[in-house]
């Protein structure tokens, strides 16, 4: 058969590039020692940046929850899935984020990838302008295609390249849309300056904050309360699978914004709510977040990012500027990375090599993500494990 034929020599293109992805099996929960593929491993590569996906009281919230509103919602919110659990997750982030969003409110939803594509192609149409960053997240990216608005890309950072095109824009509807902290490279983008040029140009400002919602901040609210933010040209997204420990996310933003998402946000209207007991579990770790408990992980996490920088002693590869549990180290090719990656799991430790496309060609990396469920011992390991494996793998 041909298409199959086709296909395959597409995968073999991907293995001669070094590209092909696999999944592995982990059979213990998500934590620092994990599990996977029958090996035990000290992994560097989960979100969960507050260690509080196998928190007990989570899990002690999401049992209470399935045994209050059962497994599944049964159906769309728009019709009968919308359960209490949902509307006080919703009244709690909306509470949680009105310090910096006007009359805020929030709308949950099954996956941050829904979240994001709901935003932008229920905001932006064929007349609108969408202005994104280059660095985006695949899901903002894809939301943005499908908006069937004009996409322009501005470079990373480049804040002058995006007010020339704002001005230069005649459209009634414009909209900036980036990422808070970038997910590959965990530097963190300059949201005053954009949220001023949004407000300066009529523009909204939508920020993915995926990897600052719970650890940004100092009740956790993310990269608003990191750069003490607050306008109605603000929409929000943060999700609830990485810091909160549980799954789902959620946009919050001015009321109006939020009830037109409600009736015209094709990714919420036509899916089945995600299942109630989540929802229930998650009021939980908004508590956790915003209390002396996450105050306390989030002390620790940055610790941890000191104490990994301080220990790393490079000569090839390079350590990127980041103050954020995500501490990648660029190596280049995808061979020699692959091989580093497997070099580390050799001494039973877990960093998984990102390649292209999810980074651009020549930069494949070792992605270090760091949790506060990890220890000092920990850290040690890891980058006593990285210097070693630098020396010893071939350029």
């Amino acid at each position: 058969m041909q298409l199959l034929s086709d296909l395959e020599q597409q995968l073999n293109a991907l293995d001669a590039q070094q590209l092909r992805r696999r999944r592995r099996i982990a059979d213990t929960p998500c934590a620092p020692h994990v599990t996977v593929d029958g090996r035990k491993l000290l992994a560097f590569c989960s979100n969960d940046y507050l260690g509080l996906a196998s928190h007990p009281r989570l899990v002690e919230a999401l049992r209470e929850g399935a045994s209050r509103y059962g497994v599944g919602s049964g159906a769309s919110h728009l019709i009968s899935g919308h359960s209490r659990a949902h509307a006080l997750l919703e009244e709690r982030l909306a509470d949680f984020l009105s310090p910096h969003l006007e009359q805020a409110r929030a709308l949950y939803f099954c996956t941050g990838y829904m979240a994001n594509l709901a935003v932008l192609t229920a905001l932006a149409g064929r007349d609108a302008d969408l202005f994104s960053e280059s660095l985006n997240h695949a899901s903002l990216i894809d939301g943005a295609r499908l908006s069937r608005a004009r996409v322009q890309v501005y470079a990373h950072g480049d804040n002058a390249a995006l007010e020339v095109l704002l001005k230069s824009s005649t459209a009634k509807t414009k909209v900036v849309v980036t990422d808070s902290v970038f997910s590959m490279d965990g530097d963190l983008a300059p949201l005053p300056a954009l949220l001023a040029l949004c407000e300066r140009y009529g523009a909204w400002l939508v920020v993915d904050d995926a990897h600052g919602f719970g650890v940004l901040g100092t009740h956790g609210r993310g990269a608003l309360e990191h750069f003490n933010l607050r306008s109605p040209y603000l929409i929000y997204m943060g999700t609830l699978g990485k810091a909160a420990g549980v799954g789902g996310a959620f946009v919050a933003a001015h009321a109006t914004v939020i009830e037109w998402l409600v009736q015209r946000a094709r990714p919420y209207i036509y899916t089945t709510a995600a299942a109630p007991a989540l929802a229930h579990a998650l009021m939980t770790s908004v508590e956790l977040i915003s209390g002396h408990e996450g105050a306390i992980r989030r002390a620790h996490l940055q610790q941890l990012v000191g104490q990994l920088q301080s220990a790393l002693h490079l000569q090839r590869w390079t350590l990127l500027a980041s103050q954020t549990a995500i501490q990648p180290v660029i190596i280049g090719r995808n061979d020699e990375a692959l091989r580093a990656a497997a070099a580390l799991q050799e001494q039973g430790v877990w960093v998984p090599a990102i390649r292209p496309p999810t980074v651009p060609a020549d930069t494949a990396r070792l992605r270090i993500t760091l949790s506060a469920a990890h220890t000092a011992a920990d850290v040690t390991r890891v980058a006593e494990a990285i210097n070693a494996v630098e020396a010893g793998v071939p350029a």
